[in-house]
């Protein structure tokens, strides 16, 4: 790809919830700046904030009323370009987070589509013709109805006050309904790329995409969606070449061919992400995730998905496996700190850009608080950074009643400086891991991935990272990679073709490789050069 990307490291930042300078109790874009130096030195060299644009907040700013204005409450648009002039003087990059489909009921598009006279802002929505009438359309989760002088009822993409933007119907069936190409499906698409490139020019690297494949609606194989990125790829690479793009999509096979530069694996679709950390989607009886000790765990389907999309993609795309997000419960409910650093073990000797979401590189806990700003369940994940033992751990002067979340009550609650001061902490762990990945070619971004081990219900996880040539294959001469994963708290063997030259990182006790077997102590792991 040669961009940055081959590099990257990101540190995914939930703003209001990350470093409190006015002592508001909310987190602020100058408290991103004064913690820059942190993050460096984690290891991280890549934002993702999260959004920060003026909101209503009924969905934490998800439910954007002015795409191109930063929100007093993390300060203004000079903020923000200075937070992008002091990352690159960094050799750090931003994304921000686009939420192209939808707005909230305040933004004033939203405001202008509701009048019954015609007018530029008419078909930015997905309205039908008749107030009385229901919407039965695939990709509509639900509607508003008696909400103005027009006659019709909007379509909404997630909570009720999140109208849908009007990108077309792949297949219309009601004469209400615009198509791809007409005019006011255009105009949306054109809106959006003026939003991309006020903030391009401003020092923005780029974009994180909400919801990327819901534009385009009665859209069943998404074709049209993804035709609508390529035209929106098409649109960077004359003007922006450098922008990234990164999908909120879960089907790299289709994001990838649709001009996003990485697809995450999330907790939705079928990439079986929750199977590793988590609690598996297909499971009803206890929590089973792959990297806890009691191993009792099974990756083969996230490994059997992982290679299809594998072949579908490489050398054109990335896909990526974050920590975690904003809209999932942390990893810390389902691991401690010791099986967390296993976790990021294999996190960040994977191909495609790691994401770690902050606060999980402390361990920080998943809290039961009452539901703030539409998060409902996500709550827990969205507290405020533990940085200290002062005054609201560090994150802000205000009283703890006016925090923009509760933090966690324990007295053991993790913090950055407890952490940074012990050499054996899962934050030290973190940093040497993203040091070791930056240190060898093999480990990259971009650098090749064969499966040597992973059967159903079994351990260990094996693995060979190879450094690729110019051509995209794996390099003759280059370096080669063995990860070998054993979660599990129990001795384990596999078989294994290569032999040991360097052992460049371990886990727990040492693994052994004799007369082609791999011998794993219970909860280690090793990365070692191999001939």
């Amino acid at each position: 790809m040669n961009t940055w990307l081959d590099r990257a490291v990101f540190y995914e930042i939930y703003p209001q919830s990350f470093n409190d300078t006015n002592d508001d109790g909310i987190g602020d874009i100058p408290g991103i700046i004064e913690k820059l130096d942190y993050i460096k030195e984690l290891g991280c060299n890549a934002l993702w904030l999260n959004p920060c644009f003026v909101s209503p907040f009924g969905d934490a700013g998800y439910d954007v009323a002015d795409y191109c204005q930063v929100a007093p409450r993390y300060g203004t648009n000079d903020d923000l370009i200075r937070l992008f002039d002091e990352c690159h003087k960094r050799g750090m990059h931003v994304l921000l987070d686009l939420v192209p489909g939808h707005t909230s009921i305040e933004h004033p598009w939203f405001k202008e589509s509701c009048r019954a006279d015609e007018n530029e802002c008419t078909g930015r929505y997905v309205w039908n013709d008749n107030v009385w009438a229901p919407m039965d359309v695939k990709g509509i989760n639900g509607v508003l109805r008696g909400i103005s002088e027009r006659n019709g009822a909007v379509g909404v993409n997630f909570f009720a006050f999140q109208p849908a933007l009007n990108y077309g119907f792949a297949e219309i069936d009601q004469p209400w309904q615009s198509a791809v190409d007409s005019p006011e499906a255009l105009a949306t698409r054109q809106a959006m790329k003026d939003v991309m490139a006020f903030w391009l020019e401003r020092g923005c690297d780029g974009f994180r995409v909400d919801m990327a494949g819901s534009l385009v609606k009665n859209d069943p194989g998404q074709e049209a969606t993804i035709a609508l990125w390529q035209d929106m790829r098409a649109y960077l690479d004359e003007h922006y070449p450098e922008a990234v793009l990164i999908s909120e999509w879960g089907e790299p096979d289709k994001t990838i061919r649709a001009g996003f530069h990485m697809d995450f694996l999330l907790q939705f679709g079928t990439s079986h992400y929750m199977d590793l950390f988590r609690r598996p989607e297909r499971s009803t009886a206890e929590p089973r995730p792959f990297f806890s000790r009691k191993g009792k765990g099974d990756a083969s389907e996230f490994v059997a998905t992982y290679k299809r999309n594998l072949d579908l993609t490489d050398g054109k795309g990335l896909m990526c496996i974050p920590s975690g997000n904003h809209d999932m419960e942390r990893l810390r409910r389902y691991l401690d700190p010791e099986e967390m650093k296993m976790a990021f073990a294999f996190i960040l000797s994977m191909p495609g850009c790691p994401f770690i979401y902050y606060g999980d590189e402390i361990g920080m806990r998943h809290l039961d608080v009452k539901s703030v700003e539409g998060g409902y369940m996500r709550t827990g994940a969205r507290t405020p950074m533990q940085w200290d033992d002062g005054v609201n751990h560090g994150f802000s002067g205000a009283a703890a009643d006016k925090l923009y979340i509760a933090q966690d009550p324990a007295p053991d609650a993790p913090t950055v400086a407890a952490e940074m001061a012990d050499e054996h902490s899962l934050w030290r762990e973190v940093q040497r891991l993203i040091a070791m990945r930056q240190a060898n070619p093999a480990l990259a971004t971009e650098g090749a991935i064969e499966f040597v081990y992973c059967e159903k219900d079994a351990y260990p996880l094996v693995y060979l990272r190879s450094e690729r040539g110019s051509d995209g294959a794996p390099k003759a001469g280059g370096q080669r990679v063995l990860v070998a994963l054993n979660p599990a708290d129990r001795q384990v063997t596999c078989p294994c073709p290569y032999e040991a030259d360097e052992v460049l990182y371990t886990l727990g006790k040492e693994a052994a490789v004799c007369d082609g077997v791999l011998t794993m102590p219970g909860a280690s792991a090793v990365f070692m050069t191999v001939r």
